[in-house]
């Protein structure tokens, strides 16, 4: 009887163990969320999958060797797999393409290049600069002014907030 069984991939290699194992008329769900993710100063949206190096596959172990799917490119081994598989429920499954349909990313659009922000924490607690751009996961650059110069600073975009 066909089952959702659970498939460690090799690392970053999901969907190319998903491609092998539809050549093989293996059906598999891949979870994928959309993440805003910052590069080279750049922000964009981006596919990346919800459980990272595994797989949902459905299939029916007395008609598919588990071996076939083991040697399957991208694919690593299927977890559970000892005497007896360990298959997962299928309301398990549907449960998680529903949320993976109502994921929505956040994008955080509240502070743009020439915003005046304030310090919440940290040394400079109650100080005010200027927002200049992120920098990379959770970082920014901020323009803060010191003794009459306006220096750059690298900081913690939770350590500021907008001033309104």
């Amino acid at each position: 009887m066909k089952s959702w069984y659970l498939l460690y991939c090799k690392p970053r290699n999901e969907i190319r163990a998903q491609q092998n194992l539809a050549m093989q008329q293996i059906e598999s769900y891949l979870p994928v969320i959309q993440e805003e993710r910052t590069s080279q100063g750049k922000t964009k949206l981006v596919e990346v999958p919800l459980f990272p190096c595994y797989l949902f596959i459905y299939f029916d172990p007395t008609e598919v060797s588990v071996s076939r799917i083991h040697s399957t490119r991208g694919a690593s081994r299927i977890i559970g797999c000892r005497e007896d598989m360990t298959a997962i429920d299928d309301r398990i499954i549907q449960g998680i393409k529903n949320r993976v349909k109502q994921h929505k990313p956040d994008i955080d659009k509240s502070l743009q290049h020439g915003d005046k922000v304030k310090f919440t924490d940290g040394p400079f607690v109650d100080l005010e600069a200027i927002f200049e751009e992120k920098n990379a996961e959770k970082r920014c650059f901020v323009l803060f002014n010191i003794m009459g110069q306006q220096k750059r600073m690298s900081v913690e975009e939770a350590s500021i907030k907008k001033v309104l």
